[in-house]
């Protein structure tokens, strides 16, 4: 019965449609995996209840042929940064360690109004900032490839590494993660899963705890590009309560692999995405699916895409601006970790933020504060503004050349955790998320995939990257391509 969990979300709901398996059933074998993979440290908190509750109601209503979707009992887990009712919601920090909201991010919503399984809440980099989920109170999220025990093993990847990891565990068939400069891809790149953003505005933030308001989206993480195609339905579309939502989502209908074609398709190989800390396997695997590519009949084309270069810096700033405007709400007062202080108001907010943030926060909140002063303004937040203009100004040219660009994920397999925390917060997302950044400045969707293991057996993962509101054509030939490479899932017991 445990290969049910290996199944894809089209499968196993077919299964449920027809009584071959009961909601309960898979409910309890996904609750069984989540306890069998403690190890790896993915969940932050398990709902093993209220995921039993809502396997009980799934199951009557297929039995009364009432199915919502075709997500109807199946189980995901939520990144423990979106706000979800009567659950806690900590952003993996000691400011919200005891944090239970009123209400359900939208995304959440809607996966509820679906009949998902919600079995818990994922591990994250506090607050999401990192690009490895190892700066969480809760402690880090441990790769299940290439784990040999709780003192070596390889990063998950950040910040949405939880999530990741519990879909590539099986314990649950698809997880939300949040991405503001690769934290869903990254994460997916790693651990051998794919992890899709959207393009920004297409899927409401409204209940998401921002980081980077203008580039945060929520991610999707998967074993398949279907299973991602399924929950991006349920989850995508217009929502009053956010207002860079786009007003308009159709529904992705993805053929058959066999029945899909390439033919035609004009691809991009950014000329500036070959930095310096590029990986042999890494550019060998980016070389054989550009091949691959033009051996089915697509053309392939080096571009260029000068402003690249200069992404990572503008990112680090307009960044660390906006976490100073967004951490300013956790004073102590209203809600989450207050510090025994009563000596003053302004003490009281100083303890409070000393002791309920983690360094990283506190120097990115610092630091942003000192890019905001006037006297720095124009000198840095301004001129950070008009050099995401050209970046974004970039990926607008290369559309008029190609359809779809082709690049690493990152540019390395997944370091292990020693080797990770030799460097800075701040060192690490600069070399990770250089290749999966940039999109998010131009808020244009795109795809991890993985496609196939290195020498030491970690998994390389490869991006697509298309022009905003091209998810069909994304999702797409991401299936292609995942069709073609068969990257082998579940090669290991966990």
């Amino acid at each position: 019965m445990d290969k049910l969990l290996s199944l894809s979300i089209n499968n196993v709901s077919k299964l449920l449609a027809d009584n071959s398996v009961s909601p309960q059933l898979v409910t309890s074998l996904a609750l069984k995996r989540v306890s069998e993979t403690k190890k790896y440290n993915a969940f932050v908190t398990v709902a093993e209840k209220t995921a039993t509750e809502s396997a009980q109601r799934s199951e009557k209503r297929i039995k009364d042929k009432n199915v919502l979707s075709e997500l109807d009992g199946i189980p995901v887990a939520v990144k423990d940064n979106f706000c979800t009712r009567g659950l806690k919601t900590t952003c993996a920090s000691k400011m919200l360690h005891d944090f239970v909201p009123t209400y359900n991010a939208t995304v959440v919503e809607r996966l509820l109004n679906a009949g998902a399984v919600l079995l818990g809440k994922s591990n994250l980099d506090e607050f999401a900032m990192g690009s490895g989920t190892v700066d969480s109170i809760y402690g880090a999220t441990r790769n299940v490839w290439g784990y040999e025990d709780e003192r070596s093993f390889h990063i998950s990847g950040g910040s949405s590494g939880g999530s990741a990891v519990a879909v590539a565990t099986g314990a649950c068939f698809g997880a939300l993660g949040s991405d503001s400069g690769g934290s869903t891809r990254n994460p997916a790149s790693y651990c051998g899963v794919v992890g899709f953003k959207p393009t920004y505005g297409l899927v409401s933030r409204w209940g998401l705890i921002p980081l980077v308001n203008s580039m945060d989206v929520p991610g999707i993480l998967t074993r398949t590009v279907d299973d991602c195609a399924s929950i991006l339905n349920v989850i995508a579309g217009h929502d009053s309560k956010d207002s860079t939502s786009r007003p308009s989502y159709r529904k992705i209908r993805l053929p058959p692999a066999d029945k899909m074609t390439i033919r035609g398709l004009r691809v991009g190989i950014p000329a500036e995405y070959h930095g310096q800390y590029l990986c042999r396997e890494v550019r060998e695997a980016w070389n054989e699916v550009a091949n691959l590519l033009l051996q089915h009949g697509a053309t392939v084309e080096q571009v260029s895409m000068p402003n690249t270069e200069y992404s990572i810096v503008c990112y680090s700033i307009l960044n660390q601006c906006e976490v100073a405007s967004n951490m300013a709400r956790y004073d102590g007062l209203e809600y989450g970790f207050r510090a025994d202080e009563n000596s003053s108001t302004e003490k009281l907010f100083a303890t409070t933020r000393s002791l309920g943030f983690n360094e990283i926060v506190r120097n990115r909140i610092l630091t942003g504060n000192y890019f905001l002063l006037t006297r720095n303004y124009d000198k840095y937040f301004t001129k950070a503004l008009k050099v995401r203009r050209k970046i974004a100004d970039d990926f607008d040219r290369v559309w008029e050349r190609v359809q779809i660009l082709l690049t690493p994920t990152t540019p390395t397999t997944a370091p292990l955790y020693s080797e990770f925390v030799q460097k800075t917060n701040r060192d690490q997302c600069a070399l990770h998320d250089y290749c999966t950044q940039p999109a998010n400045m131009a808020g244009c969707p795109a795809i991890s995939i993985p496609i196939r293991l290195s020498e030491s057996g970690m998994p390389i993962g490869l991006q697509l990257i298309g022009r905003n509101l091209s998810e069909p054509m994304l999702l797409a030939v991401a299936k292609y391509i995942e069709n073609v490479v068969q990257f082998p899932h579940f090669v290991r017991k966990f």
